[in-house]
């Protein structure tokens, strides 16, 4: 008996998805367990198995197509089986998608008298290239017949239109004849406005996971009252304690680690901050799950570190890593992606010395983190060469007070400016 295969919901957010690549093809055996087709969520990219045994009878949405969760993806069941009355029936009980209503072209009399209408409107389509060639010397005695644009143009021109030979109805000057007009002297014809101001553009589709993130970023910006706190760190301890640690073999630190593991040491100290806001209640978390922002091809993931509080430098680093390569080649789970109480966003790498973020809700904080500058500074009263970095706390005024994302940020600072201080 044939069985239905509908879009699934991959994520607890999906609401449609994109057939990215069928594995199979109608015609191919399948077994429990193989994969059918990648799907594309508003998250990631995932492999979709199948739950049953057959033959792939019947594709409803080819590769690119996008399609609401449960609409009809596939057909798997005995080979040679009529699947026709299936599929019409299904497509019958489905739900009717709204449709845009048919635009009427609307037929609206013209101001002026219809002969200018059909005159400029022949100068508009007519090709460029009739009038191409250098023209020969014309003089025309007698009274020059040519339409109100053409004169307008001649007049802003200087050009005499006695001299102007017509390409129009009985010899009418027209537009074009003004503008590829050419002097007695066989000058090169001009070019026209037009063509050096060629309006241009490129679409793309946008995808389910950058459609995702205008949704939630607009949500969170225009729901949430954000403020930021900026706060200067000193990194040369920083930079030293990281030298001395990635000497040891097999062990390689980065600073944005160093800021993932304070962030999560100073949560424990300032819960609020790792709370969340919902309409009817407020979540204090006692767990510490820090989200890492990752610039992904289509836009921007959040790998979740579950549990960072708990985990050394090199434990944040490697899994650090190895959630952005999955991010970046489209492997990394929805449940990878779930669960964070505080998001860290960093854009050092990139010579970005400050910058603010919008909160990833329902958390109350993000933390921007931006490059380490080499500048002046004073110590102990005197000039010297040292290196600082600007961090900015984005809170959420209806659950993080100022003094509290401040009380915050400035256990941060301690933190990595001591870093012998996260060892523990």
């Amino acid at each position: 008996m044939a069985e239905i295969i509908t879009m699934p919901r991959l994520s607890d957010t999906m609401t449609e998805g994109v057939v990215a690549q069928w594995l199979k093809k109608v015609g191919d055996s399948v077994s429990e367990g193989d994969i059918l087709a990648e799907i594309e969520t508003d998250k990631a990219t995932m492999e979709f198995e199948s739950f049953n045994e057959g033959t792939l009878l019947y594709i409803g949405l080819q590769n690119g197509e996008t399609a609401p969760v449960d609409s009809l993806l596939a057909i798997i069941g005995e080979e040679g089986e009529d699947v026709d009355a299936i599929v019409k029936e299904f497509k019958a009980n489905a739900p009717k998608q709204d449709s845009a209503p048919e635009k009427k072209e609307e037929t609206t009399k013209p101001s002026t008298p219809e002969t200018k209408t059909t005159e400029v409107a022949a100068e508009l389509v007519a090709p460029a290239t009739q009038s191409a060639a250098v023209q020969q010397p014309v003089v025309n005695t007698g009274k020059v017949v040519a339409s109100p644009l053409a004169r307008k143009i001649a007049s802003e021109k200087g050009i005499n239109l006695s001299h102007v030979a017509g390409t129009g109805e009985n010899g009418r000057v027209i537009k074009r004849d003004i503008e590829n007009y050419v002097p007695v002297s066989n000058a090169p014809a001009p070019v026209s406005a037009m063509a050096l101001s060629e309006e241009s553009f490129e679409e793309t589709t946008n995808s389910q996971m950058r459609k995702t993130i205008a949704r939630r970023l607009g949500e969170s910006k225009f729901t949430a009252p954000h403020y930021y706190l900026m706060l200067e760190i000193n990194m040369d301890n920083a930079i030293a304690s990281r030298k001395v640690i990635n000497e040891i073999p097999d062990i390689k630190v980065s600073f944005n680690d160093m800021v993932v593991k304070a962030s999560a040491m100073a949560l424990k100290k300032h819960p609020q901050v790792n709370s969340q806001w919902f309409d009817d209640r407020t979540r204090v978390n006692h767990h510490v799950n820090v989200g890492v922002a990752v610039a992904v091809e289509d836009g921007l993931l959040v790998p979740v570190i579950p549990f960072t509080d708990q985990k050394s430098l090199t434990q944040i680093g490697a899994e650090v890593k190895d959630k952005a390569i999955k991010a970046k080649t489209k492997k990394l789970t929805p449940a990878e992606m779930e669960g964070s109480t505080f998001t860290v966003s960093n854009l050092g790498m990139f010579g970005i010395s400050e910058f603010t973020s919008i909160i990833n809700q329902p958390n109350s904080a993000i933390l921007s983190v931006g490059a380490i500058i080499e500048k002046p500074v004073v110590k102990n009263g005197e000039i010297v060469v040292g290196n600082t970095m600007k961090v900015t706390l984005a809170c959420d005024h209806r659950t993080v007070d100022g003094a509290t994302g401040a009380a915050f940020l400035q256990t941060l600072k301690q933190y990595i400016e001591n870093p012998v201080t996260m060892l523990a």
